[in-house]
């Protein structure tokens, strides 16, 4: 059975996570900085009057910063209680990944993506690479081989 993922972009390279995990897509028009956070995390946003953090997915899968433009996006996900968004250069897809196009990633890709890619999905011609979102997020609770 088919599953729905919502499909973005981070410098050129597309990722996806469940869609049952976001919540809503925003538009990215900065965030408030807080002081002493860790440096992924871009700062905090209100999302219907709700205040969330925000984690640069840039800045965690180690990448240069960019301006934000008017394609980046705020995905809002789910962990457990908590309400967090991912900031990505764009998101604007969501398609169904059949269980049977999706694979673990290469060992190269599972030792330099500190666990944050835990499949690799074809979608067409494309790789898509599955991310481990409370991981991304830095939640603790994810252990080394992406199990909780």
């Amino acid at each position: 059975m088919s599953v729905l993922h919502v499909l973005f972009k981070v410098d050129g390279t597309e990722y996806a996570m469940p869609a049952a995990d976001v919540v809503q897509m925003e538009s990215f028009t900065g965030a408030t900085p807080v002081p002493g956070a860790p440096a992924h995390v871009a700062g905090l946003v209100q999302v219907r009057g709700r205040v969330i953090p925000v984690v640069d997915a840039r800045a965690r899968f180690g990448l240069p910063a960019t301006p934000a433009t008017l394609d980046s996006r705020v995905v809002v996900g789910q962990l457990g209680e908590r309400t967090v968004g991912l900031l990505v250069d764009s998101a604007r897809e969501v398609v169904k990944l059949d269980p049977r196009t999706i694979q673990p990633p290469p060992p190269m890709v599972v030792e330099r993506a500190k666990g944050y890619v835990k499949a690799v999905a074809q979608v067409g011609p494309r790789l898509v690479m599955l991310i481990d979102f409370p991981r991304v997020m830095g939640e603790e609770t994810a252990d080394v081989d992406g199990q909780r």
